[in-house]
């Protein structure tokens, strides 16, 4: 970095920030060499760019620890450079992008390539999961060092694409041999087999989904997972959760397990969003009841949910419009999480300290991001700048992804992302995206 008398590259003055300390303190930022040189009164230095952001929340900029942009091989519902538009256009500076694309992404073939595409399109930050399969047990341990990656990712039960680890027998290998974060997702295989057969020969519709997909298919693969991380004294994160038990069951793991929810499984209710949107409303594990919605909430007040993620999970209009159950499972989120979260704060759901403690700090303290995730002297300059008092109505036209829609079109919000700074540039002014793609590889901890 360059000495801290020398001219700023960037000052924000007048800002009201969210620090570490749960505080939040009306200061100036100074930027240099994409890293936040200083906090403090600014007023007087000099800088190649000053940005007068009175009145607004400055944030950390939010960690997207769950999207899928489905490049390779799926670019017809979404890429890289759309996806992260769409990131940055929400506050988002960071994202985790899953392992389930075509090809897989299981071999340091395939994560190279990603890591090539993201260099050169990516308006946020990057870094890649990579999938866990029965044949590359053996070979984790290895490619969880190649510099980008996240983590290792199970599919325990079927979802979009072909990744399964279904048995106990290979998550235990899998556990024992990997050093970095897992993240699953927790739906019991063999009872989604059992369930799909049983509702075969039946008429159904988008609203049985989650009947389909149950509670117990979720809890029981749980209750699994835990047992094996007990006994591989191996520590595992659960993705997505959506039932009211799970949370009960996590809060006497925490020792071995963090969780996350979606903004969605916090925003839906069954059955009133399949009767409101149809296969719109459509993922997996399913968007559940007012009790589990309820649970779910419980969870995050009271700490046990660690993170919020999109789960960010594009298909075409026209395949969401396909009739369930041919219908695919997934929806847009990585441009909305930030507005929907900051909504439910000004509803008073939870609390600004709450929200970036699940979307800034415990990512990075999770999968040991490096400098990242606060307003601190020599972190990494990732702000989000917010205006919380401004009313904005979320629609199709303003989602960035390739598949030109959101489950939140015509909802407004109060809260929404002003200006997005990445490594110290402004990348969004006045929800405008005025940059070329500037996002780099994430650095973590080994």
């Amino acid at each position: 970095m360059k000495n801290i008398l020398d001219n700023y590259d960037l000052i924000l003055l007048g800002g009201e920030v969210v620090l570490p300390n749960s505080k939040i303190e009306k200061m100036d930022i100074g930027i240099i060499d994409s890293k936040i040189a200083m906090l403090g009164d600014l007023s007087r230095k000099s800088a190649t760019k000053i940005l007068k952001i009175n009145g607004l929340l400055v944030l950390p900029g939010a960690i997207d620890t769950q999207v899928h942009f489905r490049e390779p091989g799926l670019t017809h519902k979404e890429d890289i450079y759309h996806g992260t538009r769409g990131a940055v256009l929400g506050g988002t500076t960071s994202i985790f992008e899953m392992p389930n694309t075509n090809p897989p992404t299981i071999n340091e073939n395939e994560f190279e390539k990603k890591i090539n595409i993201a260099s050169k399109n990516s308006f946020c930050n990057f870094s890649f999961f990579i999938g866990a399969t029965k044949e590359n047990v053996y070979e984790l341990n290895e490619l969880e060092k190649t510099p980008g990656c996240c983590g290792i990712k199970i599919f325990m039960g079927s979802s979009t694409g072909d990744l399964l680890v279904e048995d106990d027998e290979n998550i235990k290998k899998i556990l024992k041999k990997v050093k970095k974060m897992i993240a699953i997702h927790s739906e019991d295989e063999y009872r989604l087999r059992e369930r799909k057969e049983l509702f075969s020969k039946k008429q159904i519709k988008v609203s049985d989904h989650p009947k389909i997909r149950d509670v117990t298919s979720a809890v029981v693969s749980t209750k699994r997972l835990l047992s094996a991380a007990r006994k591989a004294k191996k520590k595992i994160h659960i993705l997505h959760l959506s039932t009211a038990d799970e949370v009960s069951l996590l809060e006497s793991n925490k020792d071995i397990a963090t969780c996350e929810v979606t903004p969605q499984h916090l925003f839906f209710i069954s059955p009133d969003c399949y009767q409101s949107i149809g296969t719109l409303a459509q993922m997996n594990p399913p968007i559940r009841d007012k009790t589990h919605n309820e649970g779910l909430w419980d969870g995050v007040s009271r700490g046990v949910i660690d993170v919020i993620g999109s789960d960010h999970a594009p298909h075409t209009l026209d395949e969401k419009k396909k009739k369930y159950p041919n219908s695919p499972s997934g929806m847009t989120g990585v441009q909305t999480l930030l507005p929907i979260m900051l909504n439910f704060v000004n509803q008073g759901k939870l609390s600004i300290f709450d929200l970036v403690r699940m979307v800034c700090k415990n990512p990075c303290k999770i999968y040991k991001v490096v400098d990242k995730g606060e307003i601190k002297i020599g972190y990494d300059a990732d702000l989000a700048i917010i205006d919380m008092k401004k009313k904005f109505k979320i629609s199709n036209k303003w989602i960035q992804s390739k598949s030109k829609w959101t489950p939140y079109d015509n909802f407004t919000v109060q809260g929404i992302p002003i200006f997005t700074i990445v490594n110290g540039s402004i990348v969004v002014s006045d929800q405008q995206i005025i940059s070329k793609p500037l996002g780099r590889k994430i650095n973590f901890k080994l």
